[in-house]
C-alpha cells in the first residue's frame, strides 16, 4: 500500500536526473511538497513544473550556494520535514592510475557534499523533528577494482550518517541510510559505456551484486523509507545480507575469492580505462 506524504516538506539534492528526480516525482505523487536542488536548471525547472514544486541551482561543493538553496527551500515550503541527500558522482580507475584531482573531486561531492547538506539542513530538521535519508551504496561495504574513489566516498558517507544519527537524536531528528546496488541511471550507464568489460565483471559477482534494479523501484524503496523513517533501505533488499556479512567479505576466506576475482578483472579494466584516457587526450 502506498504510504501518504500529504503536506510533508521534502528537499532532494542531486534531483535533476536519476534517483533524485524519481524520488521527487514519487514523493510529490503521494502528496509531498517538494524542493529540488541540483546543477541543471533546465531539467530542474521542468521537474518542478511537473510536480508543482520549487527548484534551486546549487552545487553541494559550494557551501554558500548550498546554504542559500536549503534556506530558500525552507522559506518557500514553510519549513523542512524530510531531506534526501542524494547528490553524487562517480570516477573510475585503479589507485595507481587515478588522478589526484579526480579522486578528490569524488570525495568532495559524495562525502563532503553530504556533510554540507546535513549540516545546513540540521536547523530546519530540528524545528520539525524531521528525517533525512542519506544515499550511500552497496559499495559502502563491497570493494571492487577500479571503484576506489567511489567506494571510499560511500564508505565514508555511511560512517558520517551513523555518527550524525547519534549527534542529532536528542534534537528529534532521525537518520536513514540507503544502500543501492546497480541502478539503471546515467551514472551506471556511463561506466558501462566507458569500460566495455564492466557489465561482464558485474555479472560474475554473486547475487545481489550481479543484478541491476530499475530507477523507479529504487525510488519507491527510498520514498517508502522516508515515510516509515526507516534506519536502513537496501535496493534490492538482498543487499542487506551483504551489509551484515561485511566481516566475511574481508576475512581470509573472503580474500581468497576476491583475489581470484580481482586478478582476472583488474588488469582488464585498467587497460580499458587507460585506453579511454588516451583517446580523450588524442
Amino acid at each position: 500500500m502506498k504510504q501518504d506524504l500529504t503536506n510533508k516538506r521534502l528537499v532532494v539534492t542531486g534531483a535533476a536526473r536519476g534517483i533524485g528526480e524519481h524520488v521527487a516525482r514519487i514523493a510529490a505523487s503521494r502528496g509531498a511538497r517538494v524542493a529540488v536542488l541540483g546543477l541543471e536548471p533546465d531539467r530542474l525547472a521542468i521537474l518542478a513544473d511537473d510536480i508543482d514544486g520549487r527548484w534551486f541551482v546549487a552545487d553541494v561543493c559550494d557551501g554558500s550556494a548550498l546554504r542559500r538553496a536549503i534556506d530558500g527551500a525552507a522559506e518557500s515550503l514553510g519549513g523542512i520535514d524530510l531531506v534526501v541527500a542524494n547528490a553524487g558522482i562517480v570516477d573510475y580507475g585503479t589507485v595507481r592510475q587515478t588522478e589526484d584531482a579526480a579522486f578528490a573531486r569524488v570525495l568532495d561531492v559524495n562525502l563532503t557534499g553530504t556533510f554540507r547538506t546535513l549540516k545546513l539542513a540540521t536547523p530546519h530538521l530540528a524545528r520539525s523533528g524531521g528525517h533525512v535519508s542519506v544515499v550511500a551504496s552497496a559499495l559502502s561495504f563491497l570493494a571492487l577494482p577500479s571503484m576506489s574513489a567511489y567506494s571510499a566516498s560511500k564508505a565514508g558517507v555511511e560512517m558520517l550518517a551513523l555518527t550524525y544519527r547519534q549527534e542529532v537524536a536528542h534534537l528529534g531528528i532521525s537518520v536513514g541510510l540507503v544502500h543501492p546496488s546497480w541502478i539503471e541511471t546515467d551514472l551506471v550507464r556511463s561506466i558501462d559505456r566507458d569500460i566495455p568489460s564492466f557489465p561482464a565483471m558485474r555479472r560474475r559477482l554473486p547475487y545481489p551484486g550481479n543484478v541491476t534494479t530499475s530507477v523507479d523501484k529504487a525510488a519507491v524503496a527510498i520514498v517508502d523509507g522516508l515515510t516509515m523513517r526507516r534506519p536502513r533501505v537496501y535496493v534490492p533488499r538482498a543487499v542487506g545480507v551483504v551489509g551484515w556479512g561485511k566481516a566475511a567479505l574481508s576475512s581470509p576466506a573472503g580474500w581468497l575469492w576476491a583475489r581470484r576475482f580481482a586478478s582476472t578483472w583488474a588488469p582488464r579494466v585498467e587497460r580499458e580505462i587507460a585506453g579511454r584516457d588516451a583517446r580523450r587526450q588524442g
